[in-house]
């Protein structure tokens, strides 16, 4: 198994989202019965780039020759929102608040519980948004992509307490094994069947949907 990463194409369509396995019915009486089931996850439902380049062609021809084959996986980022709003279209950087360059990486301090973390690591009044990303990583094929739901500013030590969605798997994620990450954060996808990559001069625009898997 490799994992892949996703290429730097430009994108014109990119519907990322969360997936709550859910079953619902109309009961008698007009009430509504419904219950979550199994593991939430991501979905990238459709994904379509700009028109192509030759050389984005053959990145785009070696990415989904690689993708599409057994096992294989790519990280996969929200190309819409790869960082907190605040810091724009520009990769994190800067400088700790105890010192040492920011890249985006921080570490988890506390698992409070499944939907509260504490981050720390981070620059002085690092800001963080409800609805972006963030990423709690063990390694490179075991990682969890999460929401943030409330704002919240780092303090002058670089550390903030963030309330999450999806719940954070406890028992694989803790603060002795996992790292946390603000710069792309992603999970492991597998290409779906039936992605598209015409190559006319007319008509270069490739697209492909992916599901996140687990290991």
């Amino acid at each position: 198994m490799a994992v892949l990463a996703l290429p730097a194409l430009r994108f014109v369509e990119f519907d990322m989202q969360p997936v709550n396995a859910r079953v619902r019915s109309a009961m008698l009486g007009r009430a509504t019965e419904s219950a979550d089931f199994g593991t939430p996850y991501w979905r990238l439902n459709a994904a379509q780039t700009n028109a192509l380049t030759d050389a984005e062609i053959d990145e785009a021809d070696a990415f989904f020759t690689e993708a599409s084959k057994g096992g294989n996986v790519f990280a996969c980022h929200d190309y819409y929102r790869q960082r907190p709003r605040a810091y724009g279209s520009d990769p994190l950087s800067g400088v700790k608040a105890g010192g040492g360059a920011f890249d985006g990486s921080a570490e988890l301090t506390t698992v409070t519980d499944s939907r509260t973390i504490v981050v720390s690591g981070l620059p002085d009044s690092f800001e963080v948004n409800r609805g972006c990303l963030v990423e709690v990583n063990k390694s490179s094929t075991v990682r969890s992509l999460h929401m943030v739901m409330a704002d919240a500013t780092a303090n002058g030590s670089g550390v903030v307490t963030l309330t999450i969605d999806f719940p954070l798997n406890t028992t694989v994620f803790t603060a002795a094994n996992s790292t946390v990450q603000f710069e792309k954060p992603s999970c492991l996808m597998m290409l779906d069947e039936g992605w598209s990559l015409p190559k006319a001069r007319g008509s270069r625009r490739a697209s492909f949907s992916a599901v996140e898997v687990f290991f």
